[in-house]
């Protein structure tokens, strides 16, 4: 299909004040003084690191910590193992030891033979019991929840769940554990497990752990069937490709891939991001069904305040283009702010692809609804430079002339011929005719949501880029395996990935990892409507040679888990946060400085 002209709508902001003249007459008397609207800073001060030797093999993702044994959990999908870190002293983590997985579920009879067993992806921990989740090897095949007794790190039992449990946590009571069953494909697409969402009941006393399971799907909401009427599909993404149905168009329940969840402080509901669709699913913990599918909508980067750098190859070029990002969130959390829930999402973005180069069959593959190339394999995530000449997509402004920064038009380096965008949802939100706007990965920010509406009450806009290029100039925007300056602009930018939530002395504050750009970003969101940036803190040396980037001496690469941990709980008597960098195996503990200023 050839790309069409792109008209892009010119936006004028006018801005005006107005001169208030009073009336005649004596001055009123004077109104008390009043008090400084923020009464506390915090800043991160980092304190110890913990560097496994090993590098971009995921060797540190999640992390967790026991209050109870001072313990830090890490998941190790390299090794498929738990590594311990003693942080009693989080000036000194050290390795305790590493639980292998694979070993403990055959010594149950839970598998035949430790090839069974995949990585391990998520795990949590309270009142002295952990939980990780376990994928199986293939990882298409039904996976575990194993339960280990944190006082001894002696194995509990283990529950099977759906296949890919990709990430879980306890809500908040400590009375069940909610697991985010992915359900990817395999390499070709021969093998599209269901995404389902486990729900386990559990009783613990400190010994003794029974289970009770329940598995939702999300059947009920395929075409045809009885609730896909309910599915708010304009603010959705729904995609995905299907080796075996007669369309070659996956089921919405095989489109659907949970991956994050956090539950509201009240224990009823967990709400669960379906992050390739763009949407959440709400879960009802009380009778354990799916209520509802929040659609995400789309992000304007057209819009002042939502400007993107577009291209690698063009330095700090943050500007406003026809582009619509598709919030695709990772990472969720949540708050409770005048006895309402808010959600908080880290918009990371995410493809297909990975799956689809491995389509080999253009029949199918167009039939899917995506773009088959010249070099034999089926492609969504698309930019214009490898498929089109600038003679074939050009974007005009409102008068019809070329719009450029140069006069090559679309098709120069600092234009958008460089941006990868989704040809699925860009092909089906433009009625696969012309192309007025192109459809990116993610939108390179944090939000806020009501989560009783959906509705998005906040967006952290161009933020985290325009934060960063002041930081570090054509530096921003890097590379997480190593240091290449402006090389992710065409592709997702900073990429928000981690994010967590705390509270300290009455105040709320947010967290927001960058995988790529490095980094966390604070956020004091205590009113989620009118959210303040509080700091942007990273350890990383952009000008680093690879050597010391792999030694880990360059600071930490690819934060991927963040845990907060609460001044009471922590062993430093402060607040703490602990990332996970999941490039530079490297688990970091940061106390949470807090200055009063009343």
């Amino acid at each position: 299909m050839k790309l069409r002209t792109l008209p892009l709508a010119l936006l004028t902001v006018f801005s005006t004040s107005t001169l208030l003249v009073g009336c005649g007459g004596e001055d009123g008397t004077n109104g008390t003084d009043g008090i400084n609207a923020t009464s506390q800073t915090i800043s991160l001060s980092e304190q110890g690191r913990y560097l496994s030797g090993v590098f971009d093999e995921s060797a540190a993702e999640i992390v967790t910590y026991d209050e109870t044994t001072e313990q830090t959990f890490v998941v190790n999908a390299n090794s498929g193992q738990i590594d311990v870190l003693n942080s009693s002293d989080v000036t000194n983590p050290t390795l305790n030891l590493s639980l292998n997985l694979a070993q403990a579920l055959l010594d149950a009879d839970v598998v035949d033979a430790i090839s069974e067993v995949g990585a391990a992806n998520s795990v949590a921990s309270y009142n002295g019991l952990m939980a990780v989740a376990v994928e199986a090897n293939p990882k298409t095949d039904a996976g575990w929840v194993l339960f280990y007794k944190t006082a001894d790190l002696s194995f509990v039992s283990a529950v099977t769940v759906g296949a890919l449990p990709d990430m879980l946590t306890f809500t908040p009571d400590g009375s069940k554990v909610v697991v985010a069953c992915e359900g990817e494909p395999n390499l070709d697409y021969s093998v599209d497990p269901e995404g389902e969402i486990s729900v386990i009941d559990i009783t613990w006393d400190g010994s003794t752990l029974s289970t009770t399971l329940t598995e939702l799907g999300f059947t009920e909401f395929n075409v045809g069937s009885s609730r896909f009427s309910e599915l708010p599909t304009e603010k959705m993404v729904l995609d995905g490709y299907s080796a075996s149905n007669a369309d070659s168009k996956a089921t919405v329940a095989e489109s659907f891939e949970p991956e994050y969840i956090t539950v509201s402080e009240d224990n009823a509901t967990a709400y669960i991001t379906l992050q390739e669709n763009n949407a959440i699913a709400v879960v009802n913990l009380t009778n354990k069904s799916i209520e509802r599918i929040i659609g995400l909508g789309f992000k304007d980067h057209s819009i002042p305040g939502n400007e993107l750098d577009a291209s690698q190859k063009d330095g700090v070029n943050i500007k406003n283009w026809p582009v619509m990002g598709m919030y695709m969130p990772d990472s969720i959390t949540s708050m409770t702010f005048n006895g309402k829930t808010y959600l908080l999402t880290a918009n990371e973005g995410d493809d297909r692809q990975d799956w689809l180069e491995n389509v080999t069959d253009q029949t199918t593959c167009e039939a899917a609804g995506y773009f088959f190339d010249a070099g034999d394999n089926c492609i969504d995530a698309f930019s214009a430079k490898d498929y089109y000449s600038a003679d074939n997509v050009t974007l005009v402004d409102s008068e019809g002339n070329p719009f450029a920064l140069s006069n090559g038009g679309f098709g120069e380096d600092n234009q958008l011929n460089r941006l990868k965008f989704s040809y699925h949802t860009t092909f089906a939100k433009n009625g696969g005719t012309e192309f007025e706007k192109l459809y990116a990965y993610g939108a390179r920010s944090f939000s806020i949501y009501d989560a009783e509406t959906g509705n998005q009450v906040f967006d952290s806009g161009s933020d985290f880029e325009t934060l960063t290029a002041n930081r570090y100039g054509d530096q921003f925007n890097n590379d997480n395996a190593e240091n290449a300056g402006d090389d992710r602009s065409d592709n997702k930018g900073p990429e928000p990935e981690a994010i967590a939530v705390g509270k300290i002395n009455g105040y709320t504050y947010a967290f927001i990892g960058l995988e790529r750009m490095g980094g966390i970003m604070v956020y004091d969101v205590s009113n989620p409507n009118s959210p303040s940036f509080v700091e942007y803190i990273n350890n990383r040396d952009v000008f680093a040679d690879q050597a010391s980037i792999e030694a880990g001496t360059a600071g930490d690469f690819g934060p991927e888990g963040f845990k907060f941990v609460s001044a009471e709980n922590s062993p430093s008597g402060k607040p703490m946060l602990i990332v996970g960098s999941e490039v530079t195996g490297t688990t970091t503990f940061y106390n949470i400085e807090v200055n009063r200023l009343d």
